[in-house]
């Protein structure tokens, strides 16, 4: 039938037409299979493109732990022990419990002289080095009452007047010649005095010093502080530049007023030791008055001319306190009263030990020992509650020795072993040798 409308509804319900329906099932079957083969395309790409990125990553995994692990490798290898950025850190050895080398230590430079530090502080990260914290913990954790210094004066320069907070001061002139001035008893009394090789000065704690090189040669001073703590130290220039203005003015009554205050400037650099370029102009016909005997004997004491007292290998000379002072002099009277009045004092000794000889073993009841060595060299043994071996000494270096603890010292040098001295007490040294008691008439 020719009608259209019929056609389809036989197509489409009645009955098929034969031909038609044929043609339309080939038709529909190619489209099946296009629309088939293109979604197995998508999927394969897909898979192939997923297997490419991870095959991608896995590799580049690998890659970078192969190269990081023979950088380490090659890094360890080229580079010597302690120079990686996090080096580990070396413990000390135990001997550096009792020895500080001084002379190798930081130097802080100061216009007119230099100070290096044997001495404990907060702050760890402060040391220069695991061998110097070690001793510095050592004589802090022991108690010591003691710390070591030494303060080179260039000649004419000058330690600017200064006064320690928390600890008195024992100083023993290696080199040079030096002008001393002290101010006590609430600045009713002035003491100066000059001081040459050998001999001793003792500052008590908040008494107001300064120590002026006058020699053609620098000073070199070894100091005794009487802290086992962090040293406190207050300069009078930093005193007076730290008060107010009219703070100042009102109490100095100068003409001026404040204006004249304001004419003293600070200078960048730390004046603590000075020796300004124009010295000469500044000073001119300069007097170092010594004050009267009985005076300056306080602060003062002629080691050097001391008595000399003799035992096998040696000789040894003290600057200390006697309760027995009927065969003193005046002057070691005046100088053994002074430190005994005073807490916290120091007892001082030169001790030269010859050649191969030996100050043999012995040990202190009542006081920590700290030493320097001044000339020669030698070894030190010990005997306390940590294993250390025999170690040596040399110029410059400090040793400690704690109460009760049993040491020697051998010279072993052609020339002479000679040290400066110091036991934390301001009375009479209580020593053992040997099980028998060590007694200096």
């Amino acid at each position: 039938m020719d009608n259209g409308g019929f056609e389809m509804q036989e197509d489409g319900m009645a009955g098929p037409n034969p031909q038609k329906n044929k043609k339309n099932i080939m038709y529909i079957s190619s489209g099946q299979e296009k629309s088939r083969s293109c979604s197995l395309m998508r999927i394969f790409l897909v898979c192939f493109l997923a297997c490419l990125i991870t095959t991608a990553i896995g590799v580049l995994i690998l890659s970078l732990v192969y190269v990081g692990h023979f950088n380490e490798k090659d890094n360890g290898e080229a580079m010597s022990p302690g120079m990686g950025a996090n080096p580990p850190k070396r413990e000390a050895e135990s001997r550096f419990n009792f020895l500080h080398q001084l002379g190798k230590s930081k130097i802080f430079q100061f216009q007119g002289g230099a100070i290096q530090w044997a001495r404990f502080r907060n702050n760890p990260d402060e040391y220069e080095s695991e061998n110097e914290m070690k001793f510095g913990d050592s004589i802090n954790s022991h108690q010591s009452k003691m710390m070591a210094g030494t303060l080179r004066i260039l000649s004419r320069g000058l330690r600017a007047p200064h006064w320690h907070f928390n600890a008195n001061e024992h100083g023993f002139l290696v080199q040079g010649k030096a002008w001393i001035g002290v101010v006590d008893d609430g600045a009713n009394t002035v003491a100066t005095f000059n001081v040459s090789v050998d001999q001793v000065i003792f500052f008590p704690k908040n008494t107001l010093h300064w120590v002026k090189c006058v020699g053609d040669k620098d000073c070199l001073f070894l100091l005794f502080f009487t802290t086992h703590d962090e040293l406190k130290t207050l300069d009078v220039d930093d005193a007076f530049f730290k008060t107010p203005e009219d703070i100042a003015s009102r109490s100095l009554k100068p003409d001026g007023g404040v204006e004249f205050i304001r004419t003293f400037k600070r200078t960048s650099e730390d004046q603590a030791i000075n020796l300004p370029p124009n010295l000469v102009e500044l000073i001119q016909n300069a007097s170092y008055v010594q004050s009267e005997d009985n005076l300056v004997w306080k602060y003062f004491y002629d080691l050097i001319g001391s008595k000399k007292y003799q035992f096998p290998g040696g000789i040894i000379q003290w600057a200390r306190y006697r309760r027995n002072s009927a065969d003193l002099n005046e002057k070691e009277r005046v100088y053994s009263e002074s430190i005994n009045n005073h807490e916290d004092t120091l007892t001082l000794a030169t001790l030269r030990i010859y050649s191969n000889g030996l100050r043999q073993p012995h040990f202190h009841f009542n006081a920590h020992e700290m030493g320097y060595v001044i000339s020669g060299c030698g070894l030190i043994g010990i005997v306390g509650a940590e294993p250390v071996e025999e170690f040596a000494i040399d110029v410059g270096d400090v040793f400690f020795f704690p109460i009760g603890t049993q040491h020697y010292i051998k010279s072993v040098c052609s020339e002479d072993l000679y040290m400066i001295l110091a036991f934390s007490t301001g009375n009479q040294v209580c020593t053992l040798k040997y099980l028998q008691p060590e007694i200096w008439t």
